[in-house]
C-alpha cells in the first residue's frame, strides 16, 4: 500500500511540475523558454539523430571516467586519513577548505595542464567529486565502533583484513551517501568542463545554443540532463535509505 501511495505521489509531482512549467511559459513567453509538449517533442527528434547521440556519448564517456576517478581516489583518501586519526585531523580542514573554493576558478589551470578535450573534462569532473567522497569516507570510518577495532587487534588481523571485514561493512551507509553526493557533483563538473573547454558533448551543445539563443535546444538538453540526474539520484537515494535502515 505504501509503495502504491509513493508511486501516486511521484506521478502527482510530475503532473504538478508540468503544469507549473506550462504556466511559467505562458508568463515568460517563447523568447525565454519553450512549453513542455514542444520541448519533449524536440528532444525526441534530437534523440533520433546520430549527431546528437555522438554528443551524448561524449558526455557519458567523460562523466563515467570522472566518476570512477572520483570514487576510487576519494575512497582511498578517505580510508587513509580516516584510519590514521592524527593525519585525518590535519587533512580534514584542508579538504573542507578546498571543497569551499569555487572550482571554476581552477579551470584555467586544468586547461593548461590537460588542454582542451576529453582529459580536461574528466579532470574537472573528478575535481568536483573527489573531495566530498573523501570527506564522507573519513566521517564514516570515524563512526566505526571502537570495540570492533579492538577485537580486530586481539585477533591480530592485518590492516587489509580490518578494512575489508570491519571498516567498509560498518561504514558502507555513510560511504554510499558520499557516492550519491559525488555522483551529482561530478556530473556538474563534467558539464561545466564541456561548456568552457570542449567541442563535443551536451555541455558544449548548451553553450552553443545559449550563444545562438536557440531556446528549443537549451530546453531539450536541459530536460534530458534533468531526467537522467533525477532518475539515477532517486535510485541511489532508495539504496541509501535501505542501507541506513538495515544498519539502524
Amino acid at each position: 500500500m505504501q509503495r502504491v501511495l509513493s508511486r501516486w505521489n511521484g506521478l502527482l509531482l510530475i503532473v504538478a511540475l508540468l503544469i507549473a512549467w506550462q504556466l511559467l511559459f505562458e508568463f515568460a513567453g517563447e523568447d525565454a523558454m519553450a512549453p513542455p509538449v514542444a520541448t519533449i517533442g524536440y528532444l525526441l527528434h534530437l534523440l533520433g539523430t546520430a549527431d546528437f547521440w555522438s554528443n551524448v556519448m561524449a558526455t557519458g564517456t567523460a562523466f563515467l571516467f570522472a566518476l570512477v576517478i572520483s570514487l576510487v581516489l576519494g575512497l582511498l583518501i578517505g580510508l587513509t586519513f580516516g584510519l590514521h586519526r592524527f593525519s585525518g585531523e590535519v587533512a580534514e580542514p584542508m579538504l573542507v577548505s578546498f571543497y569551499s573554493v569555487p572550482k571554476i576558478t581552477l579551470y584555467p589551470i586544468v586547461l593548461l595542464a590537460f588542454g582542451i578535450g576529453m582529459p580536461a573534462k574528466v579532470a574537472f569532473g573528478a575535481i568536483h567529486g573527489i573531495v566530498p567522497m573523501a570527506i564522507f569516507t573519513m566521517t564514516a570510518v570515524g563512526t566505526v565502533k571502537p570495540v570492533l577495532l579492538k577485537t580486530a587487534q586481539v585477533m591480530r588481523l592485518t590492516q587489509w583484513h580490518v578494512v575489508r571485514a570491519i571498516i567498509i561493512p560498518s561504514a558502507l551507509p555513510e560511504i554510499f551517501t558520499g557516492i550519491r553526493v559525488s555522483f551529482s557533483l561530478t556530473l556538474i563538473g563534467t558539464l561545466l568542463g564541456e561548456m568552457f573547454g570542449s567541442q563535443r558533448g551536451l555541455g558544449y551543445l548548451l553553450m552553443t545554443a545559449i550563444g545562438l539563443q536557440n531556446v528549443r535546444m537549451i530546453m531539450a538538453v536541459t530536460l534530458l540532463l534533468v531526467l537522467f540526474a533525477a532518475t539515477v539520484s532517486v535510485a541511489l537515494l532508495a539504496v541509501d535509505r535501505r542501507l541506513h535502515r538495515d544498519v539502524g
